[in-house]
C-alpha cells in the first residue's frame, strides 16, 4: 500500500496513483452536480421527488455503469473512479449520491459478478446505461440485520419460482425496472438456504408497496417489495441455488466502500460549508473562525475527513486488486459515517441559528448524514464484522 502513497497532490492529501482518467471522471461529476443537481437540491428534497430523468442523463455520461466492461456499454472503471463520482455528487446532494451508489455496487453490482454471459448481455446494458434502473432486495420488516430469518419465498414450479413475501427499504423499489431479489429456497436460518433471482418490472405478481416518508435522503426513492404467487423465469436465478447469501455478503463489501465514500461527500459539503461561513461570519469584529471554540472544531471535522478518506481509499485499492476487503470496507464505512454525522452536526452548530433552517446547506447534510450509520448495515453490525476479521487474525 505505501507503495501507493504520494504526498504530490497540492491539497495536502495522498494520491492513490489517480490517472488523468480518473481525474477526468472527478471533474465530470463534480460539474455535472453543480450545474444539474445543485439547483433543484431542496425542491427535490421538499417534495420527495425522485428524479429519473436526471439518471438517465447520469447514464448517457457512464456514471451510472461505472464498473460494467465497456463489451456490455460500461465505462469499464474501478474503484478509484467509482468513489470519486459517489463522494462528488454526494458533497452536492446525499440523495442523488445514495441512488448512483446503490444502482451501481447493488443490482447491477450483482449481476456483474454472478451472472452467466447469457443474463449479463440480458441486464447490463440497460443497467450501464441507466435505460433501466436498478434495485436490490435483501431486508425485510421483520429481520433487520437478521438476513437469514428471511420469511420471502422461492418455490420450484416447472420451469419458474413462485416467489411470495416481500422486502422493505428498498432504493428505486418503485421506479426501478429490475431488481435482484434474495429469496429462501431453503430453511430458515441456513445460509445455504437462500437464492438470488432477478425479477423484471411488469412480472405479474411484483408490485412495491407505500413510498417511505423519510428525514433525510428525501429525493432517493425508497419503498417495499412485494411478491404475490410471482412467478420468475429458473433461467433468472444468479449462480446456483443456495448461493445468495454468499453473493450478498460479498457485494454488501463493496456495498460499504459506496456507503462510505457517500458519507465522505457528504461530511466534505458539510465541511466546506462549515468553513466558508466561519470566514463570512463576522462577531465582536472579527470572523468567527478566528476563535478557538470554532477553529478546533474545523481542526477535528478536517483531520477526521482526511483519515476516513484514507480508508475509503485503501478499501477502494484492495478492491480494485480483487483482495480480501471485509475488515477494510466495514471499517471505512463505519468510519466515514459517523464523520459524517459529526462533521455535519458541527456545521450545524458553527451556522449557529441559520444551521437550522432550510436556507442554508447543512441542515440538509444534518438530516442525509444519518442513514450511512444504518443502511448496508448498521454501525453495530459493522463493529462486528471489523471485530471477527481481528479475531479471526
Amino acid at each position: 500500500m505505501d507503495a501507493l502513497l504520494t504526498d504530490t497532490q497540492p491539497t495536502g492529501g495522498y494520491d492513490f496513483g489517480m490517472n488523468e482518467n480518473q481525474q477526468m471522471v472527478g471533474q465530470m461529476a463534480k460539474d455535472f452536480a453543480e450545474r444539474y443537481i445543485k439547483p433543484h437540491v431542496m425542491e427535490w428534497d421538499e417534495a420527495q421527488h425522485f428524479p429519473v430523468d436526471l439518471f438517465k442523463q447520469l447514464g448517457e455520461l457512464g456514471m451510472m455503469g461505472v464498473f460494467v466492461p465497456e463489451q456490455y456499454g460500461g465505462s469499464g472503471f474501478g474503484y478509484f473512479e467509482y468513489v470519486t463520482v459517489i463522494s462528488e455528487i454526494a458533497k452536492v446532494c446525499g440523495a442523488i449520491g445514495l441512488s448512483v451508489a446503490a444502482h451501481n455496487s447493488l443490482c447491477t453490482g450483482h449481476i456483474l459478478a454472478f451472472g452467466n454471459e447469457e443474463q449479463k448481455l440480458k441486464w447490463l446494458p440497460k443497467l450501464a446505461t441507466a435505460e433501466w434502473l436498478g434495485a436490490w432486495g435483501l431486508t425485510e420488516a421483520n429481520t433487520g440485520s437478521d438476513a437469514l430469518g428471511m420469511n420471502t419465498t422461492a418455490v420450484l414450479d416447472g420451469d419458474h419460482y413462485v416467489v411470495n413475501g416481500s422486502k422493505n427499504w428498498i432504493t428505486h423499489g418503485k421506479s426501478g425496472d429490475v431488481a435482484v431479489v434474495m429469496v429462501r429456497t431453503g430453511n430458515k436460518g441456513d445460509s445455504h438456504g437462500i437464492s438470488a433471482l432477478v425479477i423484471e418490472k411488469g412480472t405479474p405478481g411484483f408490485t412495491h408497496g407505500k413510498k417511505e416518508n423519510k428525514l433525510g435522503m428525501r429525493a432517493s426513492e425508497t419503498t417495499e417489495l412485494i411478491f404475490d404467487n410471482c412467478r420468475v423465469p429458473k433461467e433468472n436465478l444468479l449462480g446456483i441455488e443456495g448461493e445468495g447469501f454468499k453473493q450478498a455478503m460479498k457485494v454488501l463489501d463493496g456495498g460499504r466502500i459506496s456507503i462510505a465514500a457517500l458519507s465522505l461527500g457528504i461530511a466534505k459539503g458539510a465541511f466546506e460549508a462549515a468553513v466558508a461561513y466561519a470566514k463570512e461570519r463576522h462577531q465582536f469584529g472579527q470572523p468567527i473562525g478566528n476563535f478557538q471554540g470554532i477553529a478546533f472544531k474545523l481542526a477535528d471535522m478536517a483531520t477526521e475527513i482526511e483519515a476516513a478518506e484514507l480508508l475509503v481509499m485503501q478499501a477502494a485499492d484492495l478492491k480494485n486488486r480483487h483482495l480480501p476487503v471485509t475488515k477494510q470496507s466495514a471499517m471505512a464505512k463505519y468510519f466515514a459515517s459517523e464523520t459524517a454525522v459529526r462533521t455535519a452536526t458541527e456545521a450545524v452548530q458553527i451556522f449557529g441559528g441559520y444551521g437550522y433552517t432550510k436556507d442554508f446547506p447543512v441542515e440538509k447534510f444534518y438530516r442525509d448524514a444519518k442513514l450511512c450509520t444504518i443502511g448496508e448495515g448498521t454501525s453495530e453490525i459493522q463493529k462486528i464484522v471489523i471485530s471477527r476479521e481481528v479475531l479471526r487474525g
